[in-house]
């Protein structure tokens, strides 16, 4: 069956209501089929690895265990590396933390993966990740919840919920998560471990799980700044496939470490205080002292469109990423199409919608809603006024 707008249309009744002069079409979607498409390099010898054992699993933190060694030499060598499960590493099952993925194994590694190996690092495994990377908590993945290693009574957050736990429990040295709204800085702040959603574009996305183009940011997570900036300096970089990242050199951010923050201007933007609880708004000026002392000025200042990001965000999320996920399948972006992805997902969700979880079905809802009454021109405005 077709599916045009909301019509449900037969293959013969398609072709009897197609113009003569567009016939020939077919024949060209099925030279087309012919063709071989280029794809995102694989390296490095792995094996698919397998599920953990309860005791290799303390913090149930880990979607996938295996053992891929890099290179001999390079920045990585001796660390070990956590994958969070919605970026791409060929051969091994990959579920985003989702009953849409069952059964799904890449055939292709995402940049990401390749520069750690190259860098000779060392991954141990694919780290648990909430259901389809929406949920700021960690409890929504299809595997159960995932335990903060710092307070067993307390959620890790996510969605790189199993990111953090691995490495604030010491399982892993580094981690690579992504971020579309606090995934990777959420659950850093409540392990005690740092995580830098890195400016948009500077880690190439090639190979990982979109949720909308726009949002996306694969970032490193460590235990130390010292380590988190080593580990972007090997993620960092224009890959060539990603039409988010231009050209730009990368600096060596383990040597700024050493340069200190003297001379540096501080700003507290007022509005992103004003619906804080106080205990936070004391916690973070607190660390205007430390700066000072370091040498930087702080100063309050204000951004009134602050005030307005988060609408911003929001329509850009639940409108976009169900343009982009459930109807469309990343149209218009120039780069790297992970088509196996795109089609297990789509396939799984047509056959099964509700085993998305509640939030995805909603944003759906959202998303389908203002597509049919206002054209999605919201969507539109927020892109305009980023």
């Amino acid at each position: 069956m077709f599916y045009l707008h909301h019509l449900d249309i037969s293959r013969d009744t398609f072709h009897t209501c197609l113009p003569e002069n567009m016939k020939g079409i077919e024949q060209q979607y099925q030279m087309l089929e012919e063709l071989v498409e280029p794809t995102l390099e694989v390296k490095f010898p792995r094996t698919p690895g397998q599920k953990p054992k309860p005791e290799e699993n303390p913090y149930n933190a880990w979607a996938r265990c295996l053992d891929i060694k890099g290179s001999e030499d390079g920045k990585l060598r001796g660390k070990t590396v956590a994958i969070k499960d919605n970026i791409a590493v060929a051969g091994v099952p990959m579920t985003n933390g989702s009953k849409t993925f069952e059964g799904y194994i890449p055939e292709f590694d995402a940049t990401v993966v390749t520069r750690v190996l190259e860098a000779g690092g060392r991954i141990l495994g694919k780290a648990v990740c909430e259901d389809v990377c929406v949920s700021a908590n960690s409890f929504t993945s299809v595997s159960g919840p995932v335990t903060n290693p710092r307070d067993h009574t307390r959620t890790t957050g996510g969605s790189s919920s199993g990111c953090a736990a691995l490495v604030s429990g010491g399982v892993v040295d580094l981690a690579i998560g992504g971020d579309q709204a606090g995934s990777i800085r959420v659950p850093s702040s409540w392990c005690g471990i740092v995580g830098l959603k890195p400016t948009y574009g500077l880690v190439p996305y090639s190979g990982a799980c979109s949720i909308e183009t726009t949002i996306d940011h694969l970032g490193p997570m460590a235990k130390t700044v010292n380590d988190c900036a080593l580990l972007l300096e090997v993620l960092a970089g224009h890959d060539g496939f990603d039409s988010r990242q231009r050209e730009m050199d990368i600096p060596n951010y383990t040597k700024l470490i050493d340069d200190g923050v003297n001379g540096l201007k501080i700003g507290f933007v007022e509005e992103g205080f004003a619906n804080c609880e106080s205990d936070v708004v004391n916690v973070v000026k607190a660390t205007a002292g430390v700066w000072q002392k370091a040498g930087a000025t702080v100063e309050d200042t204000s951004i009134p469109m602050h005030t307005y990001g988060k609408p911003i965000l929001v329509t850009r999320a639940f409108e976009g990423s169900y343009l982009q996920g459930f109807v469309g399948a990343n149209i218009g972006n120039k780069g790297f199409y992970p088509n196996s992805m795109l089609e297990h997902f789509k396939k799984h969700v047509k056959a099964r919608p509700y085993d998305l979880p509640p939030t995805y079905q909603s944003m759906c809802l959202w998303g389908e809603y203002t597509k049919r009454n206002y054209q999605s021109k919201h969507y539109g405005k927020a892109q305009n006024l980023t």
